[in-house]
Formats: C-alpha cells, sequence, structure tokens
C-alpha cells in the first residue's frame, strides 16, 4: 500500500486574529486584483479622467475667488462679469464631475467585485469534497460576503482617495504660488498633525481590531441560533440563550461605540488645526493685506484652500485603515482561489461510453486522513443491472465506496472502473450523468417543485417531470398542495415533510435517468407507511439499472441480488441473503437477533466500531 496522500491545505476554519485583521500594503494582492481590474480598463480611464478633472476644478476654484475679490476691489485686470461666469462654471463642472467620479467609480468596483464573487463561486464548485468536508459554512461565508465587501469598500473609496492625495499637492502649489512665505507658515501646522496621527493609529487600530472582533462573535451567535431554532425552543433554552447572546451584543456595543470614538477623534482635531490655520492666515494675512504687502484675493483664497486643505488629510487617514483591512481580506478572498482542485478531467479524458453499466474495485485502499484508511484493498466487482446492497457497521466503508463511483474522491491505491474504464479517464460531466445518488436526508433548492425535479435534466419537459412523479407515487401530494407543481419551495424544502422530500429526490433520480442509482440510507429516517410507498418507488428506479442500496436496517435490502457485509473497510461476506443466512456469519447473526441494525449488534457483541 502506498503512502496516503498529503496535500498542502487551507486551513480555512482558522479563527481570523486580531492582528490579521488589519494587514500592510501587499504588492502581491493588487497585483492579483489588478487582473479583475485589466479587462474593464476603459472604465479605470474614465475614473481616472472623471477624477483628474474634479481635482483640477477643486484647485481652480479658490484660484477664481482671488481674482473676483481682486477684481471687485479694482485690483484685477479681468472683468468682474467674466470671473463670475467663469466661477459659476466651475461650480457646476465641480457638481458634475463630483457626480461622476463617484458613479464611475462604483459602476468599476461592483464590476470587478462581481468577476471576483463568480470566480470563487465556480471555484469552489470544483474544490475537492476533501477540503469542503472539513470546513465550517460559516468560516467560508465570512470570506464570500465580508472579506469581498472590505475589498468592495476598499476600491469604492480609494479613487476618490487618490484624488484627495493630488488635491492636497494642487493646493499645496497654489498657496507656495500665491505667497510663498504666507504658505510656508500656514503649513507649518502640518508636522503636528502628523504627530497626531502618529499617535492616534495604533489606538484607533485596536478600537476598529475589537469592533471587527465583537461584530463577527454577535453574528456568529445570531446565526447559530437561528439555524437551531428547532433545537432551542424543544430544549426551552430561549431564556439562558438570550442571557448569552445578551453578554456578547453588550460586549458589540462598547466595542463598536469604541470605534466610532476612534473615527471621531480626528474630526475635533482636523478641525482645531484648520481653525490655527486659518488664524495665520488672518493674523499673517491680514496685517500684510493693511500694509499693502498681500492682495485681498490671495488672502481669501488662502483661506478657501486651507479650507479645503485639511480634509483629504483626515479622508487619507481613514483611508489607511480601509487599505489595511482590505489587504488582510485580499489575502484570505486569494486564499481561497488558491485551494487546489484536485479532482478535475485528464487532458485525453474520454467520455463514458454507451456500454452496460458494471462496476469494478480493484485493490481499492482509500481513506479521509492521512495514514488513516478506510477501505483496505477491496475488491467488488458488480454486474450490470443487479441491485447490490452494502451494509455494516457505522464506519465500515459503505458510503465511502458509492463516493468513489461518483469520484468525489480518488483513490490512495487501486482502481474504480465504471463500465470497464478506470473512472479517472472518464469526464466528469459524463461520469456525473451515468450516476445518480438519492441521500438519507434529500436537499432540495429554492424554487418551484418541477425546478427541483428538473435539477439533474434541466431540459426535461412538463410532461416527462408529471410522468416521473407518479412513477414514485409522488404526483398525489403535489396535486394536493396550493400551486402543484409550481409550489415555491421553503429553505431546503422545510414546507414538505421528510417522506415527501424523499419522494421528490427519487423522481429527481429517475427524471436523470442515470444508468448506475446509490441510495445511501434513503428510509432511514421515514415512517413504516411512508417507507411503503418508497419501496415501491425503488421498484420502479431499480429497473433496467445498476442499483447500490446501502442500509442499516435489513428490510430494505432482503431482495437485493447481492448483499455485501463490511466491516472495518474489509468484505467479509457476500452473496444473497438466503446464502448469507446459511452462512451464519454476522448478517445471519443481525437476521437472528432483536437488533434493528448492525450498530446494535456490534456494541451488543462488545466489538470496537470504527470511525471514519
Amino acid at each position: 500500500m502506498s503512502a496516503s496522500p498529503t496535500k498542502k491545505t487551507i486551513d480555512l476554519n482558522a479563527e481570523i486574529r486580531g492582528e490579521e485583521i488589519f494587514a500592510r500594503y501587499d504588492s502581491q494582492v493588487v497585483s492579483r486584483l489588478w487582473a479583475y481590474i485589466r479587462p474593464h480598463r476603459w472604465a479605470l480611464v474614465a475614473v481616472v479622467f472623471t477624477v483628474a478633472l474634479f481635482t483640477i476644478v477643486q484647485v481652480l476654484i479658490p484660484v477664481t475667488v482671488r481674482y473676483a475679490v481682486d477684481s471687485a476691489v479694482g485690483n484685477a485686470q479681468y472683468a468682474f462679469n467674466t470671473i463670475l461666469a467663469v466661477f459659476a462654471s466651475l461650480i457646476v463642472l465641480n457638481a458634475v464631475s463630483n457626480f461622476f467620479q463617484e458613479w464611475v467609480a462604483a459602476r468599476l468596483a461592483q464590476r470587478v467585485i462581481f468577476d471576483l464573487r463568480r470566480a470563487m463561486f465556480n471555484h469552489l464548485q470544483h474544490v475537492s469534497l476533501s477540503i469542503l468536508d472539513q470546513t465550517q459554512v460559516g468560516r467560508l461565508m465570512s470570506r464570500l460576503q465580508g472579506d469581498v465587501n472590505s475589498l468592495q469598500e476598499f476600491m469604492e473609496t480609494s479613487v476618490s482617495a487618490v484624488g484627495d492625495f493630488f488635491l492636497l499637492i494642487g493646493i499645496v502649489a497654489v498657496l507656495l504660488l500665491m505667497d510663498v512665505k504666507l504658505g510656508l507658515l500656514t503649513l507649518c501646522v502640518l508636522p503636528m498633525m502628523f504627530l497626531v496621527r502618529k499617535i492616534w493609529l495604533p489606538w484607533a487600530r485596536k478600537a476598529f481590531t475589537r469592533a471587527r472582533e465583537a461584530s463577527s462573535s454577535v453574528n456568529a451567535a445570531l446565526a447559530e441560533n437561528i439555524n437551531g431554532i428547532r433545537t432551542v425552543q424543544e430544549n426551552r433554552r430561549e431564556i439562558v440563550n438570550f442571557a448569552r447572546y445578551d453578554v456578547r451584543a453588550i460586549e458589540n456595543l462598547q466595542a463598536q461605540i469604541g470605534s466610532s470614538r476612534a473615527s471621531q477623534v480626528m474630526m475635533p482635531t482636523v478641525d482645531t488645526l484648520t481653525g490655527l490655520a486659518m488664524a495665520i492666515v488672518v493674523v499673517v494675512g491680514g496685517s500684510q493685506v493693511v500694509s499693502g504687502q498681500l492682495d485681498v484675493g490671495v488672502m481669501v483664497a488662502f483661506i478657501f484652500c486651507v479650507q479645503r486643505f485639511f480634509d483629504p488629510i483626515r479622508t487619507l487617514t481613514m483611508q489607511y485603515t480601509v487599505m489595511q483591512r482590505a489587504m488582510a481580506s485580499g489575502h484570505r478572498i486569494f486564499e481561497v482561489l488558491d485551494i487546489e482542485v484536485t479532482l478535475s478531467d485528464k487532458a485525453d479524458a474520454q467520455a463514458l461510453a454507451d456500454v452496460p453499466p458494471a462496476i469494478e474495485f480493484n485493490h481499492v485502499t482509500f481513506g479521509y486522513r492521512p495514514d488513516q484508511p478506510v477501505l483496505h484493498d477491496l475488491n467488488l466487482h458488480i454486474q450490470p443491472y443487479q441491485t447490490v446492497a452494502l451494509v455494516g457497521p457505522t464506519g465500515s466503508g459503505k458510503t465511502s465506496i458509492a463516493a468513489l463511483i461518483h469520484r468525489f474522491y480518488d483513490v490512495w491505491d487501486g482502481e474504480v472502473k465504471v463500465g470497464g474504464q478506470d473512472v479517472r479517464d472518464l469526464t466528469l460531466d459524463s461520469l456525473g450523468q451515468c450516476v445518480g445518488m438519492v441521500l438519507q436526508e434529500p436537499f432540495l433548492f429554492s424554487g418551484t417543485i418541477a425546478d427541483n425535479m428538473r435539477y439533474g435534466l434541466q431540459w426535461a419537459t412538463r410532461e416527462q417531470v408529471i410522468e416521473a412523479a407518479k412513477a414514485v407515487r409522488a404526483h398525489d401530494f403535489i396535486m394536493r398542495l396550493p400551486d402543484g407543481y409550481d409550489t415555491m419551495l421553503g429553505q431546503r424544502g422545510r414546507n414538505l415533510s421528510i417522506g415527501q422530500r424523499q419522494l421528490l429526490s427519487f423522481a429527481r433520480a429517475l427524471l436523470a435517468k442515470p444508468k448506475i442509482l446509490i441510495l445511501d440510507e434513503a428510509t432511514a429516517n421515514i415512517d413504516s407507511f411512508t417507507e411503503l410507498e418508497i419501496q415501491r418507488a425503488l421498484n420502479v428506479l431499480r429497473k433496467g439499472r445498476t442499483t447500490i442500496i446501502i442500509a442499516h436496517r435489513l428490510a430494505t435490502i432482503r431482495d437485493a441480488d447481492v448483499i455485501v457485509v463490511l466491516q472495518k473497510g474489509r468484505i467479509v461476506e457476500k452473496g444473497s441473503h438466503d446464502e448469507l443466512l446459511k452462512n451464519k456469519g454476522l448478517y445471519a447473526k443481525l437476521h437472528a437477533s432483536s437488533n434493528a441494525s448492525f450498530d446494535d449488534l456490534v456494541e451488543a457483541e462488545g466489538e470496537q466500531v470504527p470511525n471514519s
């Protein structure tokens, strides 16, 4: 036996530590994000143009004010009406360019995020089940939603941040061009601003981190209790759960207040520094105006520039935090996209030929965890159109056999053949069309009953849908529903009984017309009356197909052509019901006992039940 595979994996379940919520600028993340921006380069060009136009207009407005004031007091060579017309045009252009800057930037961000979401969804559709089996859905959804939203926020605000950066440069240039000495004197407050920012940033980062962690905690508690509401009400845990949630909610409230406080600290700081700069302009500039050293228009333009100067600084400071959060989010998003797709079509993969659906397991060894095999050197040959039952205690490898036939996983050693061909040499699409599965707990999607039945054969006609429903005795209960086949199903079909959901899954399998049908504990959770209906449906489903039935209870597999008894990943018995009874082995012991399943029998005999 070869060593079990050891692949480099990514822990999608890992908690996001506080220091990971904010990350430094990461050129690799930006480079990979650029790959999604590049297809929309013309939109990016439009963004750059509108940002440049808006920035230029913002700089020209104070300059125009200068000439307007000088003209009004008779110190300018330009006519006041002309300057006023230019000023009015700039105001209109400012509003228009600001609108288009925000609109085009938002459209670009939405398109890039749309492509990114599609890429993540498409990638996860093909990721190996061996990864998803070990991944908490909540953690994965956090990456698909929260981290993508953080990246979207960064993209939408970074455009205006770039504009603010160039606006700062433009304002500094205007101040120095109008009057170097007054300009330098006004800008002397900048070191104070940078000192405040240096002190504020670490404190604010801790506040934002705490708020993010508290928000995640309270959302996780809310989701868990809503998903488990039946169990909550069954055990009357409402008061206890509310008390526990209240603690997290209070922590979240305090954290969010702290975050808001950190955000708001910069506003009075900037206002104070703005007032100080204004005071310098008024006092120094006013004295120069009185002495005739400075035009009135220049001083007024200085006041306008100072008012606009500190807003971009405040915005850029907050944008730095957004950028840090986006870098961490981008890293986690691309971590998902980097998950290796271990199961894919080979370069020379062929579609499964139209041959009798035989199944072969030749010396198969397989497991889910390294060095913990579930199947040991297993050999099993199933003839076309046979009905084969797999029985045995929990962990004996029954479901693993079914998963390998569908190639949800690849074997460690040996080979699995369908129709005489190794499943690794077949295209996944053709194999999926050949193999149909009905699970213990059927999964129904949001949509109508007819849509759910067509899930495996989208182009099926209404007549074919009704024919399949009648064949498995589902038509009558469907017609009793308010809208018949157009009845909308709730989440996972919760507005139907489990027996009705199971009948729909049988109809879906029948409509898809698979050559191989796998029934994995399909009657385990239903009552005896419904089981009788499903047994009749099974008789219809099994006709003209190779059928594999996985079951604990013997009542569902007595008439199987071959019954395979598994224990600890090995075949211990094989034969018909009557043959196995004559052998007086494990199967006969179960049949002769009053136990309901192999699990009961194994526990009764004191044997260890293997885990998988």
